[in-house]
């Protein structure tokens, strides 16, 4: 499997500044792509938001397996996070997070009500790595129902508060938080989503990984897609040469154009066009 990675050049500022951010909030909402709810995670985001009420929305869920979708959901419960369904691009799912808001911190705002502050909103921090829909979801839920009050008086120049209603405010956070993955499945998995600039990696590789997963997984799959005939035991890249036989992908003098069919498998993945697919199940 070759080797995934990225340079994380601001790394350290963006944590810097979201442990200070950290102290203004009361709650963490955190966007994962449901196809690698694990992978798309950052795992520095667990300790930054430990005393925090904490939501996780799966955003593009509908790219994503609906019973994997299911299990997920059931996992991140048993952690104690509040959890939705959610597709950014579209506004699914977005309309029910007020509600969950409210259950998520409704300690705070009990708390709250008892010292006879009524009315103060809830400020959430919205974090996710890049790719996984966060700013999507920002200006989605922006449009909805928000307004940006600029700078808060006692609150560091810069920051970015957007008014929701009276009950919620939103700060976004400029500081993008990069993974740092040790396991090469989670850098296998962003490069699959198009997490990782796809001029540093190698295609053909990646549509190899693909094939052989979908054939272990979801089979029966690339064969309706591309009307090709998958014999057992066959490796990935006479599958992919299948394709390109299919869909005559070709070089000059009928040479088989391996590269031309790699990217057409991944960029159909990457935008459903495969079907509903979860790279990964909860452990």
């Amino acid at each position: 499997m070759a080797n995934y990675q990225w340079y994380p050049g601001h790394m350290t500022k963006a944590k810097r500044m979201m442990q200070e951010d950290i102290k203004l909030i009361d709650l963490v909402i955190e966007l994962v792509d449901a196809r690698v709810p694990f992978s798309s995670r950052n795992p520095d985001i667990d300790e930054l938001g430990k005393n925090k009420s904490r939501i996780i929305l799966l955003n593009k869920s509908d790219l994503a397996d609906t019973r994997k979708n299911k299990l997920w959901m059931e996992y991140f419960i048993d952690k104690g996070f509040h959890v939705i369904e959610v597709n950014a691009k579209t506004g699914a799912g977005i309309k029910s997070i007020y509600g969950v808001v409210q259950e998520a911190c409704k300690e705070k705002i009990e708390r709250d009500r008892k010292r006879g502050i009524l009315n103060r909103p809830v400020r959430a921090m919205v974090v996710g790595i890049p790719n996984v829909g966060k700013s999507t979801f920002i200006n989605s839920f922006a449009k909805k129902a928000c307004t940006k009050t600029g700078n808060k008086p006692g609150v560091t120049k810069g920051k970015q508060w957007i008014r929701c209603n009276k009950e919620l405010e939103l700060l976004d956070t400029p500081g993008i938080l990069w993974p740092k993955f040790e396991d090469q499945r989670v850098g296998l998995n962003l490069a699959m989503i198009g997490s990782i600039n796809d001029e540093i990696l190698h295609l053909d590789e990646l549509a190899y990984e693909l094939v052989r997963f979908l054939c272990d997984e979801y089979p029966g799959l690339l064969e309706q897609r591309y009307n090709i005939e998958i014999s057992e035991n066959q490796d990935a890249y006479e599958t992919i040469k299948a394709v390109c036989v299919s869909k005559k992908c070709l070089l000059k003098g009928e040479e088989l154009d391996i590269m031309k069919a790699s990217s057409m498998v991944v960029d159909d993945f990457r935008n459903g066009r495969l079907g509903k697919i979860t790279l990964e199940a909860p452990k």
